[in-house]
């Protein structure tokens, strides 16, 4: 549960629940974030969305009061995703919000951020689809033009990385402090043909530099190519706590709801909050945090799903906080029954009930380091029994046990929650 070695963060050690949020002119195509690569959209095509720019719906206030009611420490909006459209103003280009809509979002989100006490995250793409300087490969939308390498060969490279670096200076010096920079993201490996980006492509050594001169408190996540303050697992869920050279690692794994980052009207691939609360809780079961996305429609408003299992995410944590805020691995995993996923916070073991038992729980090896059981949603006790090992299961009574099982006695029904959590006190 420590983080020894690593930029101090509590807030983010600690909170261990965070909310992403992509927006951008893509949610007007409402098919994916990456739409325009998907549809090898031409430059000038895509920039007919600007016409319908205009997210008189997103309210930064409104979702920054979701996140703090679904229990989150902090929050992580796209200031500017692949397709080059910046939700900031910006000196050096005209392709942002308050040229097209006249709102800085991202001054408008970090305000409502600060407002609820939530800590301020920044996504920043280090793809731009849109910039005329941006090398052609095998993730851009003109890889298949017949004169792709020929268009290659009259770009300015150096314009480019000049660009990224004065716009990441720019969400640097024009918000005041950040908490968190979220860079997406290299590819330095070649695939189809075409070469990938990396560190020296973007001068990944020089953002570092940037963030350390102005943000030094700010973490950093792996996406540069070089080591950051932590890893981001996308899209999975890791088997264990996350390691690397063999080291513990500070580790977030970024979750979607329904496979989709950005609005994507048609996809309903929705996964339920019971499995987002699951997610969860292994997350925080292998010391990590988890980042759960919302991708609002065209006109900015937190599309209905989202809306409704955030509420229910708030429902849930209003209960059950404690066994995710400042919680990690358990330290003794000898007391929890194999597969069982739990999380420890102090003195305190939080067993997750994925499934819901008939009759009782063994807890092996627990018996005399536990003083009380309970129901965490209402607080209720759970009363337990410790049998003799050498007597045999008979009739109504559960033997035949271990020694040193103790067996928690359970109501027929489970507690009218999305996950029942069972609160263990251990003696000191």
């Amino acid at each position: 549960m420590g983080s020894e070695g690593f930029k101090a963060a509590p807030w983010f050690d600690q909170g261990r629940f965070g909310l992403f949020v992509h927006f951008g002119l893509y949610s007007v195509a409402a098919r994916h974030e990456w739409v325009m690569t998907r549809e090898k959209t031409p430059v000038h095509e895509y920039e007919q969305l600007t016409q319908a720019f205009d997210p008189d719906l997103f309210d930064a206030s409104r979702i920054a009061a979701q996140a703090k009611a679904a229990g989150m420490a902090y929050a992580v909006l796209t200031t500017k995703h692949h397709e080059g459209f910046c939700l900031f103003d910006s000196e050096y280009t005209d392709y942002t919000a308050p040229k097209v809509c006249g709102r800085d979002l991202v001054k408008e989100w970090v305000e409502a951020l600060r407002a609820e006490g939530l800590k301020v995250g920044f996504y920043y793409s280090l793809l731009d689809w849109h910039h005329p300087d941006f090398i052609i490969d095998h993730n851009h939308p003109r890889r298949d033009d017949p004169d792709a390498r020929q268009q290659n060969r009259e770009k300015d490279w150096e314009r480019c990385r000049e660009y990224l670096h004065h716009q990441v200076t720019e969400l640097l010096t024009n918000y005041g402090q950040i908490d968190y920079m979220f860079f997406d993201f290299s590819y330095p490996w070649e695939a189809d043909g075409w070469p990938g980006k990396g560190a020296q492509d973007w001068d990944s050594a020089g953002l570092l530099e940037l963030c350390q001169k102005y943000q030094p408190q700010m973490l950093i996540n792996d996406r540069l190519d070089l080591p950051g303050d932590l890893v981001t697992p996308e899209q999975y869920q890791p088997s264990e706590p996350m390691t690397v050279d063999g080291k513990p690692a500070r580790w977030e794994a970024c979750q979607t709801l329904n496979g989709s980052w950005g609005y994507d009207r048609d996809n309903t691939r929705f996964k339920s909050t019971e499995m987002i609360i699951q997610m969860l809780a292994d997350t925080v079961s292998k010391n990590g945090n988890l980042l759960l996305n919302i991708g609002p429609d065209g006109r900015g408003n937190i599309a209905p799903y989202d809306a409704k299992t955030l509420t229910e995410i708030a429902d849930w944590m209003h209960l059950h906080a404690p066994a995710i805020k400042g919680a990690g691995a358990v330290k003794d995993r000898s007391l929890i029954p194999p597969g069982m996923v739990a999380t420890q916070r102090g003195n305190r073991i939080y067993l997750f009930l994925f499934s819901y038992p008939f009759g009782h729980l063994h807890l092996p090896n627990a018996a005399g380091k536990v003083t009380f059981a309970r129901f965490l949603n209402d607080g209720s006790q759970i009363r337990w029994e410790q049998f003799d090992p050498d007597r045999e299961a008979l009739t109504t009574e559960p033997g035949g046990q271990p020694a040193g099982t103790l067996t928690l006695q359970l109501p027929t029904r489970a507690p009218s929650v999305s996950v029942p959590v069972i609160e263990l006190f251990l003696t000191d």
